[in-house]
């Protein structure tokens, strides 16, 4: 077990190593475009899957509650969880369509639209994206492996260099716990 443990440890450092070494300033962007959409009265939409759904909870909670500083409240909402609303669209309309359809009634002009899918191909992440894009929103996607067909769709992708699921979800919320601390100095300084 402690071989196990210690080649677990070792794949997580060697994760962070590459995000510093190849996302450092991609994430500065994605800050600043929050940040400033943030201060000019936008919101925050964020999506994912499974594991992304939770990583996607715990980002809008980051935003509208706190992060590190006392402020006010920012406002951000994770597309992942009312179920009522996931339920009725993914029977009426499909499960591709589940984020998609909240996009299409929450979405305005300069709002930033996260899309977070560890493969980069989650289908209904994507079609939620391509019509943010319409609508004028700019586009995230915190993906992994080589992005998926996500990476194309999204104005700034934060693609974690990893194959192994785990390794890219410990990336992705290290991603949001940096960009929460930038948004936050950089909002309430």
């Amino acid at each position: 077990m402690i071989d196990d443990i210690t080649a677990q440890l070792r794949a997580g450092r060697q994760v962070l190593e590459a995000l510093e070494r190849e996302l450092a300033g991609r994430i500065a962007s994605v800050a600043e475009l929050l940040a400033d959409s943030l201060a000019g009265g936008r919101k925050l939409l964020v999506m994912g899957n499974g594991g992304s759904a939770a990583d996607a909870q715990h980002f809008a909670a980051e935003i509208v509650g706190r992060f590190k500083l006392e402020r006010r409240g920012l406002p951000a909402v994770a597309l992942t969880t009312d179920t009522s609303i996931l339920t009725a669209i993914g029977n009426d309309y499909g499960f591709d369509a589940i984020f998609r359809r909240q996009v299409e009634a929450l979405a305005d002009e300069g709002d930033v639209v996260v899309g977070i899918s560890t493969s980069g191909n989650s289908r209904n992440v994507q079609e939620a994206l391509l019509l943010a894009r319409e609508r004028g929103c700019r586009t995230i996607g915190l993906l992994g492996r080589d992005g998926g067909s996500i990476r194309d769709v999204v104005d700034l992708d934060l693609t974690v260099p990893s194959a192994d699921t785990p390794r890219i979800q410990e990336g992705h919320i290290t991603i949001i716990h940096i960009v929460c601390d930038l948004v936050e100095k950089r909002l309430f300084p």
